[in-house]
């Protein structure tokens, strides 16, 4: 008896019914997308390179996406920083302390897992509330004794899947003083702030009281982009520079006084809050910032039908944002607005 020709269309009504079988999880639909993205790969002619490239960055990625859902409920923040800073160096002695303080308030620290001020996250933190995300580079970079062989320490072969982690799991992001790698983590984390492209979290720039380092840098943005019209003076709004491990926690623990978190709903940004908001301030916000409203103005809302797949957020108010979609500093600025009056 001659065999039914395999073709995708058959492929494909054999996932459908594989996924329906499975336990429901409301993802069935994704998965099967993925899957159908993977077989036609086979028809594609792809080269075999760009085929390892994709199946590696998938398996990074499931990997990490597994490691960090345990901890999913904490807030986290990323460390960036020079990996030469040594035990002695009083920027060593600084983010140790401040990474303690994070743990002590029940953060959790995630830097990458080589030496210098990762390292000194990772002692600050301790290995229980720490996360490592390790670069394969051609030169070996074994993990420092503080975060190796522990549970939560990955390594990844792409700078790409490692960025995005950093970013995707952080509720802030502390940068010290470095080279070329510290300034592409604060390069990225300005642009995705300012593009929208990722959460809007604290950006606090680490310093010590008698350096310069980043007000050095800040003085180049100020007369080689500002003066230049290649950004605008609101942009500042997503980093502080600090030199003091109190405030710098403070930044990070003020940030999510009221605020909660957001996202966008249709045409509208949704804010969650942790406290109702009172009217004075629903006032405030839509006098404050008409000017990045589209249409209707700022108001209280009950959870959307959209947002049903967030469970864990559906306890919290809202309000509905007519966002325009553009001006990601001043969302930066009305954040502070609902922590400080909200």
């Amino acid at each position: 008896m001659e065999q039914p020709k395999v073709t995708l269309a058959n492929i494909e009504a054999q996932i459908a019914a594989w996924l329906r079988e499975q336990s429901s999880s409301s993802n069935e639909a994704l998965i099967g997308e993925m899957i159908r993205t993977i077989i036609k790969l086979a028809g594609d002619e792809t080269s075999r390179g760009d085929l390892k490239i994709l199946n590696r960055a998938l398996k990074e990625l499931r990997h990490a996406f597994k490691v960090f859902a345990r901890y999913s409920s904490v807030r986290k923040v990323s460390i960036f920083g020079s990996t030469h800073i040594q035990e002695t160096d009083p920027y060593y002695h600084l983010a140790k302390q401040l990474a303690d303080r994070l743990a002590q308030e029940g953060l959790m620290v995630i830097t990458g897992a080589g030496p210098g001020i990762m390292q000194a996250g990772h002692e600050g933190a301790g290995r229980d509330n720490s996360f490592g995300v390790n670069i394969r580079l051609p030169a070996v970079q074994q993990a420092n004794r503080f975060i190796k062989d522990d549970s939560k320490l990955m390594s990844f072969h792409f700078f790409f899947t490692r960025k995005l982690m950093f970013v995707k799991e952080a509720d802030a992001v502390v940068i010290f003083p470095g080279g070329f790698g510290t300034h592409d983590e604060l390069s990225e984390s300005l642009t995705l702030a300012q593009t929208g492209k990722s959460q809007i979290v604290p950006i606090v720039l680490m310093d010590l009281p008698d350096r310069q380092y980043w007000r050095q840098w800040e003085r180049f943005v100020r007369e080689a982009m500002l003066s230049r019209g290649y950004i605008s003076g609101k942009e500042f709004s997503f980093f502080k520079i600090m030199d003091n491990v109190e405030a710098a926690v403070g930044e990070i623990e003020t940030f999510y006084r009221n605020f909660h978190s957001y996202r966008f709903v249709k045409q509208d940004l949704v804010i969650r809050l942790n406290h109702p908001p009172p009217p004075d301030l629903i006032d405030t916000l839509n006098q404050s910032f008409v000017d990045v409203l589209t249409k209707g103005k700022i108001k209280q809302t009950e959870p959307l039908a959209e947002e049903a797949d967030d469970q864990g957020t559906l306890h919290l108010p809202r309000l509905s944002v007519p966002f325009n979609r553009e001006d990601f500093a001043r969302l930066r600025q009305m954040i502070d607005v609902i922590n400080r009056e909200g």
